[in-house]
């Protein structure tokens, strides 16, 4: 029978001495990496969603840190201001429509837009056929429901650019008021409020819809915003924001589920109600409004579609100056 052969106190000594330095080694990397992203926050304008995939995924996937940004996401609510974040000094990017910005742009807030996410509106008007209303006109007088004040400026523009009279009331998310008939019509965006109303048991024939995009008020909606200051100081870390979020949404889209995935277990974190399949609806439809027919994602802002809105929104007095183009847009040569 053979003796085993017993490993010296060398050996054990040396190997520990390995191991040692192989853990002060990826310790002192970790450290040298954190030191170098650069921490950031990032205020979202409503309740985490698939309707910000990107922005969470970049986060999820380390997308941001190898940039060398470390970004903060600051969830939103039917009641923050996620512009207000941003010139408050509570966040240095936020996302917004257009129309916020720009109204807040006219109130004196040094506000930049960086990158436009969302290149299409999917806000619109739904209302029961049943309830008589066939065109924009017989909304006159109505009761339609909304969230806060930060999304009604284009309805607000919409209205006042037909004369029409109108109550906006607020609405909670479950639509209980718009189902008892307690309203003539609800704001709705397409991918959120009208899939619910389709979960809730509206058929699609039960309904009369009206786009803002086919009523000449197309707003781009979710746009990157940082202060004029935030780029002329770290532009590099807004071409950092700018790429990986980019980055981030591109994975999205190519992992759908994954990122419904990912999103729920944030949803549930945070504990905002959820189910898969609105989750995913809204996943699809936000790569409907962003991407559109293109493989590629273009974040610059039109400037057709701004002279568009602008020239409605000071019409309609929402806003009182003119803003220009090139100081509102920034474009960072990617």
């Amino acid at each position: 029978m053979m003796k085993q052969q017993v490993p010296s106190n060398k050996h054990y000594r040396s190997k520990l001495f390995t191991v040692l330095h192989l853990l002060l080694i990826l310790l002192f990397t970790g450290s040298a990496a954190a030191a170098d992203t650069k921490p950031v926050r990032l205020a979202l304008q409503w309740y985490p969603q698939t309707q910000f995939a990107g922005y969470y995924m970049a986060q999820a996937k380390g997308i941001y840190a190898k940039h060398g940004i470390d970004v903060e996401i600051l969830h939103g609510d039917a009641d923050s201001d996620s512009l207000e974040r941003v010139t408050s000094g509570k966040a240095e990017f936020g996302t917004a429509f257009l129309s916020s910005a720009m109204e807040s742009w006219a109130r004196g807030a040094k506000l930049v837009n960086v990158a436009q996410i969302v290149q299409r509106s999917a806000l619109m008007i739904v209302a029961r056929k049943d309830s008589g209303i066939k065109t924009i006109k017989d909304l006159d007088g109505a009761r339609i429901g909304t969230w806060g004040s930060q999304f009604q400026l284009q309805a607000q523009s919409l209205f006042l650019r037909e004369n029409m009279h109108v109550t906006f009331v607020r609405q909670s998310p479950s639509f209980e008021l718009f189902m008892r008939g307690g309203l003539d019509a609800t704001l709705a965006m397409w991918y959120n409020e009208y899939h619910r109303l389709l979960s809730y048991g509206l058929n699609p024939d039960e309904m009369k819809t009206f786009m803002f995009s086919d009523l000449n008020l197309n707003q781009p909606e979710d746009g990157i915003y940082c202060l004029q200051s935030t780029l002329d100081k770290s532009p590099d870390t807004v071409k950092a924001m700018v790429q990986a979020t980019v980055e981030g949404w591109e994975y999205a889209f190519a992992h759908p589920e994954e990122t419904v995935d990912t999103l729920l277990a944030i949803m549930k974190e945070q504990k905002v109600r959820a189910n898969r399949a609105h989750q995913t609806w809204m996943l699809a439809r936000m790569r409907d409004i962003i991407l559109g027919d293109s493989p590629h994602m273009n974040t610059k802002l039109s400037v057709v579609d701004f002279d568009s809105l602008k020239i409605e929104m000071m019409r309609a007095s929402v806003i009182m100056v003119n803003i220009p183009y090139d100081d509102f847009y920034k474009e960072l040569n990617q």
